[in-house]
């Protein structure tokens, strides 16, 4: 169970814990303790096409909120591959033979990224508090008569929600609640949602995730409204080359997980950049690119790898966003 600041200190000062550091969340591990008594924690996940929510939360405290990016460059990436082997066949150069195409289970690769993301999210909670009971906001699709592309995108949406509940079933209690549900449960508890869906608060998405948590566990007003954002970096692994020639139709060497010996997106500490994370490389002159890590922004493209000192490996970007003013109505507020 999490516990004071303090208190963290104090254990780790006595050398009864450590020191660790997970995707922007400190936290500690205990030396001398192997058990002891927790609350019920509950981890709500509310799923969305462009923003996701997802609280941490027992009945006395709400311990972390979650705005993550969904994923949504599989689709195009896919295309783009499709396209690149067509033109190979066409030209003299070694390629593979023209295979069928194969889903994974019967999932688009596009559906199986974004129900795959969702789940890293969640187990990754589950390591870092005691989680007993998930609970998930039901996504469903109404067919429209004489749409038939509209109705065939839903089959892969439910394969792809089932296999993504069987999957939570195995790390704990699993509980579903439709779209109306959580409205009704918002409003009874007098709080409102903001409709710009992309702003940087915990009035777009993670007040719909914690009135899922606070369902199952309890809780009347939230006691934290700071958001932790989190943005999946995109690192091109199995690409040889750009796509697009440089000047003398020369094809620059692009992909891969190294960068001059560092792993990309590494959080590194440079003495003239700062905390970054690792990019491209720019072996010609031995220089490696780094990000901001807030932003994703390149930083510099001439950063000396010998100067860079590794302090986690990482493939998620994230940055604190503190609480925002009170969106509680005065006039359906409930008492606890």
């Amino acid at each position: 169970m999490p516990c004071h600041p303090a208190r963290a200190r104090e254990l780790v000062r006595r050398g009864r814990a450590v020191r660790r550091f997970s995707k922007g969340v400190f936290y500690i591990r205990l030396l001398d303790r192997m058990e002891g008594a927790v609350q019920p924690v509950a981890a709500a996940c509310d799923p969305g096409s462009k923003r996701e929510g997802y609280t941490v939360k027992s009945a006395a405290h709400t311990y972390l909120n979650v705005d993550a990016d969904a994923v949504t460059h599989v689709s195009e990436a896919i295309k783009s591959r499709r396209y690149l082997r067509n033109a190979r066949r066409c030209r003299k150069t070694p390629h593979r033979p023209r295979r069928p195409h194969r889903a994974h289970g019967g999932l688009p690769h596009s559906t199986r990224a974004r129900w795959h993301w969702r789940l890293r999210i969640l187990c990754w909670l589950q390591r870092l508090y005691p989680v007993s009971m998930f609970v998930v906001e039901d996504i469903t699709g109404r067919p429209r008569r004489g749409r038939r592309r509209w109705n065939a995108s839903f089959s892969p949406l439910t394969v792809g929600k089932q296999w993504f509940y069987a999957q939570v079933q195995q790390c704990g209690a699993l509980v579903t609640r439709k779209g109306f549900e959580t409205y009704a449960l918002r409003h009874a508890l007098g709080l409102t949602k903001t409709r710009n869906k992309m702003a940087d608060t915990f009035w777009a998405h993670c007040v719909d995730s914690w009135v899922l948590a606070a369902s199952a566990v309890g809780g009347t007003v939230p006691d934290n409204m700071a958001v932790l954002r989190l943005s999946p970096l995109r690192l091109h692994r199995r690409q040889l080359h750009r796509i697009h020639p440089a000047r003398g139709s020369v094809r620059w060497l692009y992909g891969g997980t190294r960068s001059l010996g560092l792993k990309r997106g590494a959080l590194v500490r440079c003495p003239r950049f700062g905390l970054a994370y690792v990019g491209g490389a720019y072996p010609k002159y031995s220089h490696v690119s780094l990000h901001d890590v807030a932003t994703g922004r390149r930083v510099t493209q001439h950063a000396d790898p010998g100067e860079c000192v590794v302090l986690a490996w990482n493939a998620w970007r994230t940055r604190v966003i503190p609480a925002t003013g009170s969106r509680i109505a005065a006039t359906t507020r409930v008492a606890s």
